[in-house]
């Protein structure tokens, strides 16, 4: 059998990055494929990374490969359990403590058709790893973005955006009441529940970029740059969870003609490096493999509703977000 081979990397890198020396970058979900590759290549231009990861033997393996594969970078682990709002608070002190401004959020982490189970603060597993965390980190660590002379606040999406439109119910404290789980064959055929849920997670990533940057357009805070992206389809561990968890075949024909993980992070690797990258902007392949090329966001993308109960729905679980009202802090954040 033939291995997949990474094919835009190289062509990435050479005209869509630039040098990121002095640079502050947070990248979440590191421990192995798109997470892992943006850090190693915000690191090879120069940028100083924070790897926000659950403490694990994955995620000391993997700084450890990340130290070996850039020998010069300069990267600093952080324990981030993103199913528990506390642990995310705890790496959002960390942080403050140890930069006075940040350049780059790269929300990348997600989970992917889990059970429908609750974290230890009563949400859907999916919602709160792939948004609310994600909402949280980007509120509280905006003050130090507001000291970059460009920002980027880059949000993972998923070719599982498209479907129906958000549900207030998914961002409640409903955890383990949203559907269930579903037959083995609804998940073969990605018509269960989970799926469902996994849906309004990547559409809220999308929702949440695009009310975040109206918000900044409406602020004058344009050297914060809000942007989403896609890996299309790309081999990486979230599968394997998944299909551990049983919602997915990861040896179906579907899988074969995913591409690398490397492929896969060139999205969010453009989001994060590009220096012609605007606020407002969505990178991906246009499909489900090639090229991160620019891309038009589907109307619902950026539905008044959608991104109404988006925000609405994050507040309620982690507070308000105002970035008009938002003062620069001098001092490590309150828990």
């Amino acid at each position: 059998m033939t291995e997949t081979q990474t094919l835009h990397l190289d062509d990435v890198i050479a005209k869509h990055t630039q040098d990121m020396s002095g640079r502050v970058a947070v990248v979440t979900g590191t421990t192995s494929g798109t997470g892992y590759v943006c850090a190693r290549e915000l690191a090879k231009r120069g940028a100083k990374v924070f790897l926000l990861n659950r403490p694990s033997d994955r995620a000391t393996a993997s700084l450890t490969k990340l130290r070996q594969e850039v020998s010069d970078g300069d990267f600093e682990a952080i324990e981030c359990d993103l199913q528990n709002f506390e642990s995310v608070r705890g790496a959002i002190k960390a942080i403050y403590a140890s930069t006075e401004k940040l350049d780059v959020l790269c929300n990348n982490a997600g989970v992917m058709a889990l059970k429908d189970a609750a974290t230890v603060d009563g949400y859907d597993v999916q919602m709160q790893t792939n948004c609310l965390s994600h909402f949280l980190l980007t509120k509280e660590l905006f003050p130090l973005l507001k000291k970059s002379d460009d920002a980027r606040i880059v949000n993972h999406s998923s070719e599982a955006r498209r479907g129906p439109p958000l549900e207030a119910k998914y961002f409640g404290k409903n955890g383990g009441d949203l559907g269930g789980d579903g037959t083995e064959a609804e998940n073969a055929s990605f018509a269960s529940p989970r799926w469902a849920r996994y849906h309004q997670t990547k559409l809220a990533n999308c929702a949440f970029t695009y009310a975040l940057h109206e918000r900044l357009q409406a602020a004058g805070l344009t050297h914060i740059k809000a942007l989403v992206a896609h890996p299309g389809l790309a081999a990486t561990q979230l599968q394997v969870t998944t299909g551990i968890d049983g919602g997915m075949d990861t040896s179906s024909g579907f899988m074969k003609q995913a591409q690398t993980a490397e492929d896969g992070a060139l999205g969010i690797i453009r989001a994060c490096m590009d220096p012609d990258a605007a606020s407002g902007q969505f990178y991906g392949p246009d499909g489900w493999t090639g090229f991160p090329v620019l891309l038009t966001p589907e109307p619902l993308l950026t539905d008044p509703d959608n991104l109404r109960i988006n925000w609405e729905g994050c507040e309620a679980a982690v507070g308000t977000f105002s970035v008009e009202s938002l003062q620069e802090r001098t001092t490590r954040p309150r828990s």
